[in-house]
């Protein structure tokens, strides 16, 4: 047996292969895929010999997972059906990556000339595309509904984080391997094995290890005791200490007393901020999930708290069924139950309209998405599981190809604590006024989006590769959510066409985000296209000449039509906006 190397974009992967003869020829045959470290493949390996070896002795004609194994299947029947499980997993999740890589969509880790720092991505060409259209589209909704976008500083003294509590809480629970070398997050390592967890406190996580019997990934035993490390990123402004912000939410708070002046002294009101934040992460994975560098889109209702059970909105969506996956259910481990807002607020699953409109509001913006209803749950919060001041916690959940189940957006009533504890720490009364006069702390509901995940799940959910012989690798993403637009292509390089096309693009680049390609057949062209998400593309052929028509075919179901090039503009608009079906326009 012996070990390959393959080389796939910057990552390695290594492999087990054997020879062996068949029909008088020796042929190199793939056992197992190993990983990425040479160090771990190479012990790895061993044992797989190892087995292989006893399973051939004691099995050679004997039933393995209910199937006859020969002295020739022996090496395919060396893991169970779990590890083989598992290794397709990988073997997906590593060309899914390279189609990341690939395609322009993330680079990293970042700088890669340099070996990469772990949790820093580069979001390529059509990366950002795509990541500004999830953006765009949290901020069209936010400005929909009235909120106001503001931008606040990245780095900020320490007296603010002292006074929000995460200069002293702000951590997550490691544990180290005994040789204290590496660490690794407890809950997420309690997750990663399929435990259900249902006291966070260290000393309930600590219990499940023990009883688990739980080793790092890398088989290393561990250190019984768990340690807490700090999220925050220190840094020094003129001698002061100061921190990266950890999360958007807090520099939003701090302007209160501007925005009351600004919103005319009138509750409620909203407001968001979309921008960068930084954790100290211990060990960041799953790609631009659990980044240390990270796009957060939060936004703010601050409220009186006795108007949170009068909230005009509510009514409007009180009939609305969502998934919702309260306590009771996962401590049962009951299913997700789909019911109206209004039962839901009946059962005591939330506790006011006004919140309950803020997990609407975030629930529907991943169906704006596209993101289809059967990957999306609502999952509360246990009550150790949230923050002491919080009277509601509610996570959206999409279930990731690659991943899992993975929160994607928090939505929490924080009620007046924020606030309070900024006017203690400075001195400064952070109050609003009811019109008899009484003054009081107004609370916080917050909508706790990120940009990085729902751009990581809209490549996940919508990636589609075709293996050999089945058909081409497609990004079938939501139309309104694709990076380019649309695609031209003159069908040939004459100067005649290359001239229409030209006009032609001029003027769909006034609306669209246009992909212009001269190379290759068009076929190939189309592959391209395809790969890259986009939903059209325009062919200029010489019958454009005669007619002043185009070829408009659609992405998914490869069929096409002609279209006069003065409606074209038009045509494109309501089919990517969903106004009008390319189904409709072939009768």
């Amino acid at each position: 047996m012996f070990i390959v190397k393959k080389k796939i974009g910057k990552e390695e992967y290594y492999y087990l292969r054997e020879s062996r003869r068949e029909n008088g020829k020796v042929r190199a045959i793939s056992i197992a895929y190993l990983g990425k470290n040479r160090k771990e493949s190479e012990k790895k390996a061993k044992e797989i010999e190892i087995n292989l070896k006893s399973k051939r002795k004691l099995e050679k004609e004997k039933s393995l997972k209910g199937l006859k194994v020969n002295e020739n299947q022996a090496g395919k029947k060396i893991i169970n059906m779990s590890d083989k499980k598992e290794i397709k997993k990988v073997g997906e999740e590593k060309d899914f990556l390279s189609f990341i890589q690939e395609a322009g969509l993330v680079w990293g880790p970042s700088p890669e000339i340099y070996g990469g720092l772990a949790g820093f991505y580069t979001y390529g060409p059509l990366g950002k595309l795509l990541k500004n259209k999830v953006e765009n589209s949290i901020r069209k909704v936010f400005n929909e509904y009235g909120f106001r976008e503001i931008e606040g500083p990245t780095v900020v003294p320490d007296s603010v984080w002292k006074a929000s509590g995460h200069l002293d809480t702000f951590s997550d629970p490691v544990m180290y391997t005994q040789d204290g070398k590496e660490s690794f997050r407890v809950d997420k390592l309690l997750e990663e094995n399929g435990i259900q967890v249902s006291d966070f406190s260290d000393a309930g996580m600590l219990e499940l290890v023990k009883k688990n019997k739980l080793k790092a990934p890398n088989g290393k035993e561990f250190e019984l005791k768990i340690e807490r490390h700090s999220l925050m990123m220190k840094t020094k402004v003129a001698g002061k200490d100061a921190s990266l912000r950890p999360e958007t939410a807090t520099v939003t708070y701090l302007p209160f007393l501007s925005y009351y002046q600004y919103f005319r002294k009138k509750l409620p009101f909203g407001v968001f901020q979309i921008g960068k934040a930084y954790r100290n992460e211990i060990s960041p994975r799953q790609h631009v999930i659990r980044g240390r560098e990270f796009t957060q889109a939060e936004g703010q209702i601050f409220i009186d708290p006795k108007d949170k059970n009068t909230w005009d909105k509510f009514l409007e969506i009180k009939d609305v069924k969502m998934p919702f996956w309260d306590n009771g259910s996962q401590r049962l481990g009951s299913e997700v139950k789909e019911i109206k807002i209004s039962e839901a607020l009946k059962k005591g699953f939330v506790k006011s309209q006004a919140y309950v409109w803020c997990v609407w509001l975030a629930y529907m913006q991943f169906r704006n998405f596209g993101i289809p209803a059967e990957r999306i749950r609502l999952r509360q919060h246990a009550d150790d599981e949230k923050a002491f001041y919080a009277s509601d916690a509610w996570d959206i959940e999409i279930n990731l190809k690659n991943y899992g189940w993975t929160e994607v957006c928090g939505v929490h009533d924080r009620g007046s604590y924020d606030l309070g504890q900024h006017a203690k720490h400075s001195g400064v009364a952070l109050e609003a006024q009811r019109e008899n006069g009484e003054r009081f702390v107004p609370d916080v509901l917050e909508i706790a989006f990120g940009s990085d995940r729902p751009t990581y799940a809209l490549i996940d959910l919508f990636y589609e590769k075709k293996e050999e012989g089945e058909g081409k690798t497609t990004f079938r993403i939501p139309y309104n959510m694709a990076p380019i637009e649309v695609s031209i292509f003159p069908l040939m390089k004459k100067e005649e066409l290359l001239e229409v096309s030209s006009k032609v693009k001029k003027e769909l680049e006034k609306e669209f985000v246009v992909d212009y390609d001269v190379s290759g057949s068009i076929g190939k062209r189309y592959l391209r296209s395809a790969k890259a998400g986009t939903p059209f593309a325009v062919t200029i052929d010489f019958d454009s000449l005669n007619d002043e028509s185009v070829t408009l075919r659609d992405r998914d179901s490869e069929k096409q039509i002609r279209v006069k090039i003065s409606e074209l503009r038009g045509i494109l608009r309501e089919l990517l906006s969903g106004e009008r079906k390319f189904s409709q326009m072939l009768t």
